[in-house]
């Protein structure tokens, strides 16, 4: 009975598998109290020291060419409005550094260090390739995985030399920019159940 109540629910964004039982539950205080009641036993397995609150948001980067695009921003509006998103942005695209192009990039490896993710954005591709690639490049050798966004209203595919770089591609959607950020930064299961309303003859 059970199984048959939490199955109907729409999976949160908080959603994470774990009971003693082996059920597929949601992890917010209600389903757990429901768990703890009809396990007989609290929940084990929980992985409190990666999963995303607002005390430990997932740290980002969004590639830039020290300016602040409209693409730029509008990542930025994509995650304010996604629900119990928590992140904070490591790239500071308005602080140019003083110097060289190797000042330049060293600014941008300061950036990118700390961060458990990396947003590609194509958009800047065709204007400052070698400055893309370059972030990219040292993210993939930092161990940073790359969530490329397409190039926003445009159909033309992703560049090889730039989808090579990626992690995952996604569209300009902010619930496959979430989820794709909770894969990659946290290997958090994002998988979503939408409810169905049907009626029994």
């Amino acid at each position: 009975m059970t199984y048959g109540i939490l199955s109907v629910h729409r999976r949160t964004r908080e959603g994470r598998e774990g009971a003693a039982s082996g059920l597929t539950l949601t992890r917010v205080p209600s389903a757990e109290r429901l768990c703890e009641t009809a396990c007989g036993r609290p929940r084990v397995g929980t992985l409190q020291r990666t999963h995303m609150s607002q005390t430990n948001p997932i740290r980002l980067f969004v590639t830039h060419a020290w300016e602040t695009s409209d693409d730029y921003l509008r990542v930025f509006e994509y995650l304010e409005s996604a629900r119990n998103f928590f992140y904070r942005n490591f790239s500071t695209p308005e602080h140019r550094p003083v110097g060289d192009n190797e000042a330049l990039k060293e600014d941008l490896r300061r950036q990118i260090a700390p961060v458990e993710a990396v947003i590609g954005l194509s958009s800047l591709f065709d204007t400052h390739r070698d400055l893309v690639t370059f972030q990219l490049l040292y993210a993939q050798a930092n161990q940073k995985p790359v969530i490329l966004l397409k190039r926003f209203g445009d159909q033309r595919p992703v560049p090889k030399a730039l989808a090579d770089l990626a992690n995952e591609i996604v569209d300009w959607d902010e619930r496959a920019l979430v989820d794709a950020i909770r894969r990659q930064a946290r290997h958090e299961d994002t998988t979503r159940w939408d409810v169905i309303e049907f009626k029994l003859d």
